[in-house]
């Protein structure tokens, strides 16, 4: 069979047909209730994510960039401070830095796995260095215990920015269960998405915990009483509704997008393109595939013959963070951060969510290919 429809990045709608009496349910609840900020769904949603994360306590807010944002105002991140990272990442990984007067400090990826470096985290630290933070990139862990114990040497804060790797694992951990804060996303698109904005933070500290559920709600406690200048980073009752309702179904679409990475795998390596390189799968580690990511030298011609058969594809990220124009005064150059720059020019993600068909599939496959021919 031929395969001749659009085919999505991300078709969220079939994710929603399944649940839909569900998740209106869950909608009619919060209405009925008329308790819209905080109250029993988030308290609810924060037990159950911290649960699945495997951390003693969860904080809801408002988005994963300020999940990352509450992380560096708990640990009371000052002007001048620095924070190790990634430049191949989000923008809300520097950008939350940044904005508390923080200097972001650049160090390259690993080629094969996308993520932080360690051979040049060490070399990066300073007497201004605060904290690190990893970031579990396209679904799979950074290697955090050599991380772990290059912090716990220097006495440093570790944030793992797990925006797109709720229930990835590492060791057998789980993503954000291991340094001192782990941050999620429930943008829409994540495996774990909401109806809008939504994030939450997980720790194992019950002072970071106390400090973070402060800042989100104005370092207000009780009501009107301001221990703390923190902001209005709360997360919604209807959003969090609405991510329990999901959260039961997470690990059976995780194993639809681990089945349709191996059926990539098949599928290109019956198609023989040598070029293409495909995503690393470390064997210590529980991939979740937030993004197959693959790369190619030929990206401009894979992406007109995926274009020309309306097959979603995005390119994460055409810039890595040390080259972003806002971010020129920090002094960085073209050619500081080759990993990250060249993976920039080469990366190409194809869909992957669980409602992927193996004939939809095969089209991807197949026109990935075509642009070799």
């Amino acid at each position: 069979m031929t395969w001749n429809q659009p085919i999505p990045l991300l078709d969220l709608k079939a994710q929603y047909a399944p649940i839909r009496e569900e998740i209106r349910a869950a909608i009619d609840r919060v209405a009925d209730a008329q308790h819209f900020i905080g109250g029993p769904e988030v308290e609810a949603l924060e037990r159950e994510v911290a649960a699945y994360a495997q951390a003693q306590f969860g904080i809801g807010v408002s988005s994963g960039t300020d999940a990352l944002l509450v992380a560096l105002m708990a640990i009371d991140l000052r002007p001048g401070d620095e924070v190790i990272t990634t430049a191949y990442s989000f923008f809300a990984t520097a950008g939350s830095i940044y904005r508390l007067g923080g200097r972001p400090v650049f160090v390259d990826i690993d080629p094969r796995t996308y993520n932080i470096a360690l051979a040049q985290v060490e070399a990066a630290i300073t007497d201004r260095t605060r904290a690190i933070i990893p970031v579990h990139l396209f679904g799979q862990m950074a290697d955090m215990d050599p991380l772990i114990e290059i912090a716990r040497r220097h006495g440093l804060i570790v944030i793992e920015d797990a925006a797109q790797a709720i229930g990835a694992e590492y060791r057998g951990r789980r993503a954000g269960s291991i340094g001192h804060f782990g941050c999620f996303s429930f943008f829409p698109s994540k495996n774990l998405g909401a109806f809008g904005d939504g994030g939450m933070i997980v720790t194992n500290d019950p002072e970071l915990a106390q400090r973070a559920r402060l800042l989100r709600n104005h370092g207000a406690e009780p009501k009107y009483y301001h221990k703390l200048v923190g902001g209005n980073f709360r997360l919604d009752a209807l959003q969090a509704a609405i991510l329990r309702v999901k959260l039961k179904y997470l690990d059976g679409w995780t194993a639809g997008r681990q089945r349709n990475a191996a059926r990539y795998r098949q599928f290109f390596a019956q198609a023989g393109i040598a070029d293409i390189i495909l995503p690393t799968e470390e064997s210590d580690r529980r991939h979740i595939y937030n993004q197959f990511v693959i790369r190619t030298t030929r990206r401009t011609a894979v992406m007109a013959e995926l274009k020309a058969r309306k097959i979603g594809h995005e390119i994460y990220y055409p810039v890595p963070l040390h080259l972003q124009e806002c971010f020129a005064g920090l002094g960085y150059r073209p050619g500081d951060l080759p990993a990250s720059e060249r993976a920039a020019q080469e990366t190409l993600a194809l869909p992957i969510y669980p409602e992927l068909t193996e004939e939809m599939q095969a089209a991807v496959v197949a026109a990935v290919a075509a642009a070799y021919k």
